[in-house]
């Protein structure tokens, strides 16, 4: 039977799009508030950090899972997996609340982490079926469709906590019934919908099989691994920076007397600057290789520790963070293309989780340890640190010569 792959290939994107929409309102609903949650719950700014530090373990420990179901049972089971879990989790931060219970609450934060790390994981997907030379645009697209959920996401705070109060909950809990829903659905939509599975399609049609080295017949073997390194050390340290910096943007604007809607706005335009510039970044990639992208992702962040270091009012900030939500978006797009053009489909889904626990792990540092340091210092000096450490992209694209 003839399959045509291009047809295939349009299928997966639109469903991973819609799925995508709906996931990335699922994931600003801890951004926004859970750094105000835990400061209300805890009493304690220097703990704030604790709900982004849980929930990027939770991710951690979900791109495992995700990528080794993925490797073992195709795209579609791993990512509804992924997304059912994340839903499992925001309703369990709706019940701790409302009992309320420090306990449930943290653990519940750890399994709602696995929708944020699904909608990572989804861009993968998209490029499963992707030609080489496309592979930056297919990434892209998967991302840039997280937009429209995202913004809108944080917007919704006021009223996901006003209806959240006319139900007994806390008003900071509110955000989660939202995250509940959206990750719900998007788990039915790509159970039912991601046929053909794009990475079981791939490995029956054997795309990309120079990759594969030593399980590809008459053809070299090739050492993807310096390539899967690079791509992984800039997305580690660019996720680490922005959850750091993200992280206490929030409580930093009640500080100095911003509104919890002028915060929500802020990390709006953070979070849309983080997926919207995804076409331009694909093409970027494709046109100019990863490791130029990945240098521009540098100089783009180092700009944005520098802004939230000057500034304290809104439209400082606003610059600030979309400022780093577009570093991080260079970051993410080119490590990301340089894993996939690089790992073997034998291996692929399964060396993509692992990298994806060593991003996540890196954001749960930085979450963790924004708040110590604001705490101990100030969010100016938090700043600055990641603007410092955004410079290790420079050396360490510089010195792995992976071919563009």
């Amino acid at each position: 039977m003839i399959i045509d792959t291009a047809a295939a290939q349009r299928r997966a994107l639109t469903v991973l799009v819609i799925a995508q929409v709906l996931s990335g309102a699922g994931l600003a609903a801890g951004i926004t508030v859970g750094a105000l949650l835990a400061r209300d719950v805890l009493s304690s700014t220097s703990l704030a950090g604790v709900p982004a530090a849980l929930f990027t373990v939770g991710a951690a420990l979900a791109a495992v899972l995700v990528g080794r179901a993925s490797q073992a049972r195709g795209r579609r089971v791993g990512l509804a997996l992924g997304y059912g879990a994340g839903a499992l989790g925001a309703i369990g931060v709706v019940v701790a609340s409302a009992l309320p219970s420090t306990p449930l609450l943290f653990l519940s934060l750890f399994v709602y982490g696995a929708g944020m790390a699904t909608n990572l994981q989804a861009r993968y997907a998209g490029a499963d079926l992707a030609p080489a030379h496309r592979k930056g645009r297919a990434v892209s697209i998967v991302l840039v469709a997280t937009t429209l959920g995202a913004v809108a996401g944080p917007n919704t705070v006021g009223l996901t906590g006003r209806f959240a109060a006319s139900l007994g909950i806390p008003e900071l809990a509110g955000p989660f019934l939202l995250a509940a829903a959206a990750y719900g659905i998007a788990a039915v939509v790509l159970w039912i919908w991601l046929r053909p599975d794009p990475l079981l399609l791939a490995r029956e049609l054997r795309l990309d099989e120079p990759a594969e080295g030593d399980d590809a017949p008459g053809t070299a073997v090739v050492d993807w691994r310096p390539a899967v390194l690079l791509g992984a050390a800039i997305m580690t340290i660019t996720q680490a920076v922005m959850i750091a910096i993200m992280t206490m943007t929030p409580v930093h604007m009640q500080d100095h007397g911003h509104s919890l809607g002028a915060a929500g706005l802020v990390i709006g335009f953070h979070v849309a600057a983080m997926y919207l510039p995804s076409p331009l970044s694909g093409w970027l990639v494709d046109r100019l290789g990863p490791r130029v992208v990945a240098l521009a992702a540098a100089v783009t962040m180092l700009l944005a520790g520098a802004a939230a270091a000057a500034f304290t009012g809104m439209a400082g900030l606003t610059l600030a963070l979309v400022l780093l939500g577009l570093g991080w978006n260079l970051g993410l797009i080119s490590g990301t293309t340089l894993i996939t053009q690089s790992a073997p489909l034998h291996q692929r889904a399964a060396v993509q989780g692992n990298v994806d626990l060593s991003i996540t792990l890196a954001g749960a540092g930085g979450g963790f340890a924004s708040g110590i340091m604001v705490a101990a210092t100030s969010y100016a000096l938090l700043a600055v640190v990641g603007a410092a450490l955004s410079l290790l992209i420079i050396p360490v694209v510089l010195r792995r010569r992976i071919p563009a």
